[in-house]
């Protein structure tokens, strides 16, 4: 086995994943143009307002279409399949935080939803709280999942003794400390939500680096033709798995990225899902050499653009 396959089997082992393979676009271009997407779509999200999936969202459709914030990831990718919205835009993967694993399985459960779109956006996660807040006040600090621990190593060293709660989103948190008008709850989420919710900037950039991104799938029930990325999804026992990565290279596709699930029926079962690229564009004949093997599904080819 040459060296090259071996290291993707090693990735698929320690499910090691990277934010590569993003096509930069220059300052102002519209990402979307690339590929064909419906005009003045109806865009379901993560919200409520003011998350930095509405952000992603308004970046890669340019600001062009009906944005709904949704109160969980669940509801918009239903939104997206049932028709209610012609896309969702899902939170994915983050540099620190790793795979957003919950809204990996809402996307693992559907067999009904293609991605269609991938948009990486740098964080800058910001703590915020009700104006007159000083860090010495804080008891309580808000925020996503991701957002808490994106911030774990900041909040150690400045404000250890408080607590932490987690929320549905990094803007669910902003509006929460802006309801409660207590000063001893703040929030860590995207800096438009300060001024979105009437909030003051207690800190910036409270993430552990400067280099912190998120990506974000673009999900559609309608398969978009081309790209230079697609997505697989298997469902195996970890042993199988070398036979889909030997797959790929066949293919002659690049790895971008792979997370495991556990599939819930055995132990050492899981669910993957795979993202792989082709410089030149992902053609049917490699999507069908791939899907040779009766656990692979394929989920979509499409093109990843970064901000």
């Amino acid at each position: 086995m040459n060296k090259k396959i071996t290291a993707a089997l090693l990735t698929v082992i320690t499910a090691v994943s990277v934010l590569s393979g993003c096509a930069k676009q220059e300052p102002g271009a519209a990402p979307a143009a690339q590929m064909t997407f419906k005009e003045d779509a109806v865009i379901s999200y993560l919200g409520p307002e003011g998350t930095y999936t509405e952000e992603a969202a308004r970046y890669f459709f340019s600001e062009k279409g009906s944005f709904i914030p949704k109160a969980a990831v669940e509801d918009a990718i239903e939104d997206a399949c049932s028709g209610a919205a012609d896309y969702a835009v899902i939170p994915q993967e983050n540099t620190i935080g790793g795979a957003v694993t919950n809204y990996v399985d809402a996307l693992l459960s559907r067999g009904d939803v293609y991605v269609v779109g991938e948009v990486v956006i740098p964080i800058s996660q910001t703590l915020m709280g009700i104006p007159g807040t000083k860090l010495s006040d804080i008891k309580t600090v808000c925020s996503h999942a991701q957002g808490i621990k994106q911030s774990e190593r900041w909040r150690r060293e400045n404000l250890p003794d408080a607590v932490t709660e987690e929320m549905g989103s990094t803007a669910a948190a902003a509006k929460y400390a802006a309801e409660q008008q207590d000063k001893s709850i703040a929030a860590v989420a995207a800096p438009g939500a300060a001024k979105l919710y009437g909030l003051e900037v207690l800190a910036e950039n409270v993430q552990i680096t400067d280099t912190n991104k998120t990506r974000f799938y673009v999900l559609s029930s309608e398969r978009v033709e081309g790209g230079t990325n697609a997505v697989f999804a298997a469902t195996c026992e970890a042993n199988m798995a070398d036979d889909i990565m030997i797959a790929i290279h066949d293919a002659g596709l690049e790895l971008v990225a792979i997370h495991d699930r556990p599939e819930g029926s055995m132990l050492g079962k899981y669910n993957y899902i795979i993202e792989v690229e082709a410089a030149g564009g992902i053609t049917e004949k490699q999507i069908n050499k791939v899907c040779e093997n009766k656990n692979v599904r394929f989920y979509g080819s499409f093109n990843a653009v970064s901000k």
